[in-house]
Order: C-alpha cells, then sequence, then structure tokens
C-alpha cells in the first residue's frame, strides 16, 4: 500500500525511511518537492507542507498543490501529522490525539478562495462531500492502536480547529471555540482536510499538543517550552507512523461524494 504523509512545523524531513529518495513533483498547481521510501513493506511519500526551514508560513502553504502531489504520486491513503494548541485542560502538553471531528466553518484556502477542487461551473466531476465524520475510521483505529506503542499519551478522539495564521488567537477567539466543542487548533490541516475528502482518498490527522492556546492554562508558559516540544513532535510522529503504516491494508474513505451529471 502507499501512504502520503504530511508533516508540518518541527518535521521538515522525515527519520527512519529505508530508501528515501527525494524528487520534484510537478501538478496543474505548482511543483511540489516530496520524499519516497519505505517503511517495512510500505512504500511512503512524505511532503513538509512548509518545506524546508520553514519556508511557508501557514499562509502560504499551497495546499491543491501538495494533495495534488501525493494524488499523482498514486498513495490510497493520506496521514497528516500537526502541532497544535490544546484548548482543553486535560489534552496536555505532550500528549497525542487521533481527531475524529472537523471545525473549519470558513472552508477557505489561504488565499481566500474557497477550499475545493470544483472551481469550474459544469466542471466534470463536480460534486458535495457528504460525511458524518470527516476522517477515515479503519486509518484512525490503526493509528489509535500504534499509538499505545508509542509510551506517549493519547486521546481517541477530538476536535481538530482550523485556524488563519500566521499569529496565534486572542482569549476571546479562544473561548469562542473552545464553546464550539474545539479540542485543539493549529494553522494548517482543515485545508487538507476537505480536499482529500473531495479527491475520497482516506485520511486521518493527528496532533502533538505543544502548548495550551491563550488563556486555557492559568499562566502561559515560555516560547521555548513550545519549541522544545516542536522538535520532539518529529521523532514522535515518526515513530508512531513506524508502528501504524507497515501494518496498515486497505482502507476506506469518509462518507462520499455526490457528483452532478455534466
Amino acid at each position: 500500500m502507499r501512504i502520503g504523509v504530511i508533516t508540518g512545523s518541527g518535521s521538515y524531513d522525515w527519520p527512519h525511511l529505508e530508501e528515501a529518495a527525494e524528487r520534484t513533483v510537478v501538478t496543474d498547481h505548482g511543483a511540489v518537492t516530496v520524499t519516497e521510501g519505505r517503511l517495512g513493506n510500505t512504500e511512503i511519500v512524505q511532503l513538509s507542507r512548509h518545506g524546508a526551514g520553514h519556508h511557508r508560513l501557514s499562509s502560504q502553504v499551497d495546499h491543491k498543490a501538495n494533495l495534488a502531489a501525493l494524488l499523482a504520486c498514486k498513495t490510497k491513503a493520506v496521514v497528516s501529522f500537526t502541532v497544535c494548541g490544546s484548548l482543553d485542560r486535560e489534552l496536555q502538553p505532550g500528549s497525542l490525539v487521533v481527531f475524529d471531528d472537523l471545525y473549519f466553518p470558513a472552508n477557505r484556502l489561504p488565499d481566500g478562495t474557497p477550499c475545493t477542487w470544483y472551481d469550474t461551473p459544469g466542471e466534470a466531476g463536480r460534486g458535495h462531500w457528504i460525511f458524518e465524520k470527516p476522517f477515515s475510521e479503519p486509518l484512525r483505529q490503526a493509528l489509535i492502536t500504534a499509538a499505545g506503542q508509542s509510551g506517549v499519551p493519547v486521546a481517541t478522539r477530538g476536535v481538530y480547529g482550523h485556524v488563519d495564521g500566521p499569529r496565534f488567537n486572542s482569549r476571546p477567539e479562544v473561548a469562542a471555540l473552545a464553546a464550539a466543542g474545539v479540542s485543539a487548533v493549529s494553522q494548517t490541516a482543515g485545508p487538507e482536510v476537505v480536499l482529500a475528502g473531495e479527491a475520497e482518498l482516506p485520511m486521518a490527522l493527528v496532533g502533538f499538543v505543544t502548548d495550551y492556546a491563550n488563556g486555557v492554562a492559568p499562566e502561559p508558559e515560555p516560547v521555548e517550552a513550545l519549541l522544545e516540544r516542536m522538535a520532539a513532535s518529529k521523532e514522535v510522529f515518526a515513530t508512531l507512523a513506524g508502528h501504524a503504516l507497515p501494518s496498515l491494508s486497505a482502507v476506506s474513505g469518509a462518507g462520499f461524494v455526490y457528483r452532478f451529471d455534466t
């Protein structure tokens, strides 16, 4: 099985890949650098959403190009990893969360355009992605099982909240998100979920909590603590992938796309 892996802040390359080789994939939405390799018998296509050295801020990530590159590489599923800020005191820094729902009401790409592949009226294949939960449950369960072997605390469900960057959120904004049921936030994964769903590409999203969002804890931690956890996330995510991905067989997507006749 060929699996796409999207990595974020602090995980610009991917450790433990066998036979790793970098190449450029040219798509209709731009060129993307990917690294192809293996974990056991599983083929991996990894891309860094920000690029080496955090070249792109969250407001500059080209989500369509990234997902188009994974589709061009014939991946059958994608696992997205993100560092995130917790809105729930029980979801502590240094823990993992395998998200089971999404809060992304704006449904916009960083450039402000709608987050969809369907840009042209009458376009062949256009449709609505219809789902109960937006993530592949078999893929989620494989990651949850593997997380138990990682030695890191894991929450088996949570609502991912997409927020626009590059700034962090104010206390009232965080409080409003928490009131909507959001468990943790970051600035990049919302469009990935939607574009994968529209492409009927099974997807799961895993977060590593680096800090509490603004106003959640009685006192904010030093920024250095966030940066230390961000650096640690690379090995945590790689270990989780090493346990989960080689055991994957066929996985199903979330919901379906209702397509209109041309």
